[in-house]
């Protein structure tokens, strides 16, 4: 397995596939997840020539389980010092949930030349929690009920929302995989409890408006109109008005996570804006 070391000492695991030479994609998972969310993107790039990568956030699968560290800034930090040590240009990097946030702090402060385009799917900003400044927002007692329920029972925890709302199987008729809600809880509990404890705070109370702002590359917001998680009137129809060279495309009927459920349609999307 493939590890880099970062500044503060933590061992970050990655996956690198693909030339070295061809364009880079970057995948950046979501909370509580590895980077093993992105196989089927990662396959699908692969064979379109492209060089495919994907991390463990710290705290998360097989990268070190720090106590500390688990916040935006640090995040993006280990991204910028992962396209250093990959040497990485022109990438594309696309974030979802968690890590969308993770993109457009990056992206914001990332390195001359290394970074291209960006695409936030099913993304966190600009803010997720309720504040002063984003009124309609989720009230912080939600995040405190994730807390808690971490702290009770993590396990079951990580069984009840894939099996929920992160895929859309609590919707009527819907298409329930007992594979993506296994591989989720598989994911999960790889994580130490701690970091994924502190990410809760990362995801929720992190403001992204200055971030989203400061990006003149092109970015693509994809956002499913059923997702339950992070309701889309609260980020996406907000992020894009924040972006100077943004898209957005919206997935009528679909969940927090649509290019699981329906890679089909979202990677069709990724590979259209990877070219333009």
């Amino acid at each position: 397995m493939a590890f880099f070391t970062t500044t503060d000492g933590t061992n970050i695991f990655y996956k690198d596939w693909g030339p070295r030479d061809a364009q880079p994609i970057v995948f950046h998972h979501g909370w509580p997840l590895s980077s093993d969310d992105w196989d089927n993107q990662m396959l699908h790039f692969l064979e379109k020539g492209y060089r495919v990568i994907a991390h463990d956030r710290r705290g998360h699968g097989r990268s070190d389980q720090t106590d500390t560290g688990n916040e935006m800034d640090t995040y993006a930090q280990d991204v910028v010092e992962l396209a250093r040590a990959l040497n990485l240009k022109n990438a594309i990097h696309i974030g979802h949930s968690t890590g969308g946030g993770e993109v457009a702090r990056y992206a914001a402060r990332a390195e001359a030349g290394r970074i291209s385009k960006a695409v936030l799917i099913g993304a966190v900003p600009p803010v997720m929690a309720k504040t002063e400044s984003n009124p309609d927002g989720i009230p912080l007692e939600v995040f405190d009920g994730f807390r808690a329920a971490l702290v009770a029972n993590r396990a079951q925890f990580f069984l009840d929302i894939p099996s929920g709302p992160f895929f859309g199987f609590n919707r009527e008729g819907a298409n329930v995989s007992q594979g993506q809600i296994q591989n989720w809880w598989r994911q999960g509990m790889m994580g130490g409890a701690k970091a994924q404890y502190d990410c809760i705070r990362a995801f929720s109370e992190t403001d992204f408006t200055e971030d989203l702002k400061a990006l003149t590359i092109p970015v693509l917001v994809l956002h499913g109109e059923d997702d339950q998680i992070v309701p889309i009137d609260n980020s996406a129809h907000k992020a894009i008005k924040f972006l100077r060279n943004g898209t957005l495309k919206t997935y009528p009927g679909l969940s927090h996570a649509p290019f699981a459920t329906h890679p089909e349609l979202v990677n069709a999307d990724l590979l259209a804006f990877a070219k333009a």
